[in-house]
């Protein structure tokens, strides 16, 4: 959990394995500012010094509790990422939208334009109360990527030689238009969620080896597919929904290939993008001490060559 290295070829290390702040937002279920906080607590007493929010994480409000705790610990010694294309507006929100229980009224307004970047990221700046964010993600640009390539990521690109920030980079839940990213711009970094994991290796295909030959540093995130390579029960999440017939049972397969080997899933899991040597880190989302826990035990635990093997990632 300690171990810092490089992103990408930027001067910025970042701990392998980071904390993703969606769920201390409340995503999919409230969370209580003082569970938040003690999962923040525990997150850094594990050695995890990357920690990765958005504004669309429960509206703001997973920037204002990490801005808050970060307020009492080493800036520099953490290093954060946040993330534009979406901009909070006042208006009428349901608990629950957008699976978020977090701040309430408070809106998403898709915005990649320059001065939505500016405008997002003096507002990120606001809620969290940190002077400065190291890494910042065009967050999502699927129905908007001519806007983002000739918008966004100029804006952010002259940040980066401006010194506001110190790497720019792109989020997505998909591999071909972060592989356009990667070819037409001089992006630092990508985060790729739920496109690498045991259930779904599509960026191993073009996205990585694209990655690999450029410098660019990958961040890899949904790990658990939503939640259904942690625990594949009934009713577990993937990619966002209740997960199907089908991807239950390629779960529950995988989940009785690492039993036999004493290897919870979850633990195999988090650790097969760690393997590829294009991967920088995984992002992994928590909601209470103990997951932090368990996620740095999972990181920490030895699973054998022939396991990699039995599930065809070897």
């Amino acid at each position: 959990m300690t171990e810092r290295v490089p992103l990408g070829g930027t001067a910025v290390t970042v701990s392998r394995i980071a904390l993703g702040t969606a769920p201390l937002a409340g995503l999919y279920a409230p969370v209580a500012q003082d569970r938040a906080r003690a999962t923040l607590e525990a997150a850094w007493k594990s050695g995890v010094r990357y920690f990765d929010t958005a504004p669309h994480y429960g509206a703001g409000l997973a920037e204002r509790r990490l801005g808050s705790f970060l307020a009492e610990v080493p800036r520099d010694e953490a290093v954060v990422s946040t993330k534009v294309g979406r901009l909070l507006v006042p208006g009428a929100a349901e608990p629950g939208d957008e699976g978020f229980h977090g701040a309430p009224g408070l809106v998403r307004v898709r915005d990649y334009t320059r001065e939505g970047v500016r405008r997002s990221l003096e507002e990120s700046l606001e809620r969290s109360g940190l002077d400065a964010f190291d890494v910042v993600l065009i967050h999502d640009p699927d129905d908007h990527g001519e806007q983002a390539l000739a918008e966004a990521y100029p804006a952010l690109a002259r940040l980066r030689a401006e010194g506001v920030i110190r790497a720019v980079g792109v989020g997505m839940n998909q591999t071909a238009m972060l592989s356009r990213f990667v070819r037409e711009t001089d992006v630092d970094c990508v985060l790729v969620a739920g496109r690498y994991s045991l259930l779904d290796r599509s960026a191993e295909r073009e996205l990585l080896p694209l990655c690999a030959a450029r410098g660019v540093g990958v961040l890899v995130g949904g790990v658990f597919n939503s939640g259904v390579l942690a625990n594949p029960h009934r009713g577990a999440m993937y990619d966002y929904v209740p997960a199907s017939a089908s991807v239950l049972r390629a779960a529950r397969e995988l989940d009785r290939r690492c039993a036999a080997y004493g290897v919870p899933l979850a633990a195999a899991a988090l650790r097969f993008p760690l393997r590829h040597p294009a991967v920088t880190g995984v992002v992994v989302g928590a909601a209470s001490p103990a997951e932090v826990l368990q996620n740095a035990a999972h990181a920490e635990l030895d699973v054998p060559e022939r396991l990699w093997a039995d599930l065809g990632a070897g």
